[in-house]
């Protein structure tokens, strides 16, 4: 599974969308499924499954699908999209 796979899966998991929902334009505050609890599980999910840990800031800032491929990028060098 690549690591995009795996984004869009954890995607689609905790907002509860399809993976047609997940594109690059997928934000925060035009998705009605992601809110403040899935946004939570998402973390989570994100953090289980790349094995990171996002400090507040990134946790705050994440706010878009690319925003965190970004922030995974940033949090381990090895994660590439």
């Amino acid at each position: 599974m690549t690591a995009t796979d795996k984004l869009v899966a954890a995607f689609v998991s905790a907002l509860e969308i399809t993976e047609a929902d997940v594109t690059d334009e997928l934000r925060y505050d035009t998705h009605k499924k992601w809110d403040s609890t899935a946004h939570m599980l998402l973390i989570a999910r994100l953090e289980s499954d790349f094995e990171v840990l996002f400090d507040v800031d990134d946790i705050i800032n994440m706010n878009s699908f690319s925003k965190a491929k970004e922030l995974l990028s940033q949090c381990d060098g090895s994660i590439t999209f």
